[in-house]
């Protein structure tokens, strides 16, 4: 049984609900105003979202896909599975469909030769290379296809990423291949977060291979301070697309569009929408850690409920200038069945902003409770038992 505690939270003393989200607020109230067909702008270091617009629509990733590539690379190195070291054969398939003769974005591979993890890397993050990207799903997997429905899929699953599906290692045009803005931007934190020295790939400026040097294709690198990712795409599919990332004054936000029909608009809308997020949002405290934040039923247990709480601040971003309300939900399978330990993990609470979700974090049992008596248990036994049956008599009306 799904259980949720609700709760308002405010600044100021007033605890309201919000009518408005970010994204309803107008322009001249300090609303952002975007003409990308989808968009989101989140803050790295709570996952806040600061701005969305149809976030959950699936479209072609294009080559903003090879992010995923190269995240089952990344897991694949820190796992031992695979060296950096390790080197693999360019086959004929991949120097023909991705490489010089197909015109696409290419590291210029020889055909037959042998190439390292470590420079595959380089290619496919840098100079976007499609015949990187396939020489390493060959390598890997044995052949692409295995790699995308496999070793891609499986690990996007894991990381939360629902709705993504890939039918190749590239992004190059295939009905198999979408993605929302909203798991893409969720792929980049975690891609930041959790590989901090294979980040540092993405911003680098160039890289040179078989002797032809190419520009890191990134737009924001040269025009936005403190920009170091992360990849754009097109295909004419998905439109003109990009996942962008910057830190200015300790805070990092990252940005990703998608659907423009002009690489222009591409790099001026994810740049104007980044510094209208570093313009106006700053992070404000909703729970301290240990704070309690809501409180679940307990099952079978000594005491009725448990106290949850967060053993890091639960952070929300929130315009500096604005007066937004929110509200936080506790959500969890309950009753939770005791025995129950202390940091035991609960459920999670989500913000709200409206009808958009800012956030969301764990939270955890913030004291042990252990097993009631027998007739304890057996009272909620009948209670559960009862509400059981109530709401299975509700369902068939």
């Amino acid at each position: 049984m799904a259980a949720v505690v609700a709760m308002a939270v405010g600044w100021g003393g007033i605890a309201l609900a919000a009518n408005n989200s970010v994204q309803g607020a107008k322009k001249e109230e300090g609303g952002f105003d975007g003409d990308a067909p989808t968009a989101i702008l989140i803050e790295a270091s709570s996952g806040s979202v600061l701005f969305e617009k149809n976030a959950d629509e699936l479209r072609a990733p294009s080559s903003m896909m090879k992010l995923m590539t190269a995240e089952v690379v990344f897991h694949a190195v820190k796992q031992g599975e695979v060296k950096l070291t390790d080197e693999y054969r360019v086959s004929e398939n991949a120097w023909r469909k991705g490489g010089a003769p197909s015109g696409g974005s290419t590291m210029f591979a020889a055909i037959h030769s042998k190439i390292s993890v470590d420079d595959l890397l380089h290619g496919a993050i840098i100079q976007s290379g499609n015949d990187a990207c396939m020489v390493l799903a060959e390598g890997i997997a044995g052949n692409e296809r295995t790699f995308a429905a496999d070793m891609m899929t499986k690990r996007a699953r894991e990381l939360g990423l629902t709705q993504s599906t890939f039918a190749n290692s590239n992004g190059l045009p295939d009905p198999g291949n979408k993605m929302t803005v909203r798991e893409l931007a969720k792929l980049a934190r975690y891609v930041i977060q959790t590989y901090p020295d294979f980040y540092k790939l993405f911003g680098e400026r160039e890289f040179t291979w078989n002797k032809i040097r190419q520009q890191n294709r990134n737009p924001l690198l040269t025009s936005l301070e403190g920009a170091d990712g992360l990849k754009t795409g097109f295909t004419k599919e998905g439109g003109y697309g990009m996942i962008g990332s910057a830190v200015q004054n300790g805070m990092r936000l990252i940005v990703v569009v998608n659907g423009l029909d002009d690489p222009d608009d591409r790099a001026s809308e994810a740049k104007k929408m980044l510094e209208w997020g570093f313009r106006n949002f700053e992070a404000r405290t909703l729970f301290a850690a240990q704070q309690p934040v809501g409180y679940a039923k307990v099952f079978g247990g000594e005491n009725r409920s448990v106290k949850l709480a967060s053993p890091q601040p639960i952070k929300v971003m929130v315009q500096k200038n604005g007066t937004d309300k929110l509200i936080a939900r506790v959500v969890y399978n309950g009753p939770v069945r005791a025995p129950i330990e202390a940091g035991q993990p609960v459920g999670l609470v989500r913000v709200w902003r409206g009808a958009n979700m800012a956030m969301e974090a764990p939270v955890y049992a913030a004291e042990s409770v252990g097993q009631g008596s027998t007739m304890r248990r057996a009272i909620d036994g009948a209670s559960e038992l009862v509400i059981g049956v109530f709401r299975a008599g509700a369902e068939k009306l």
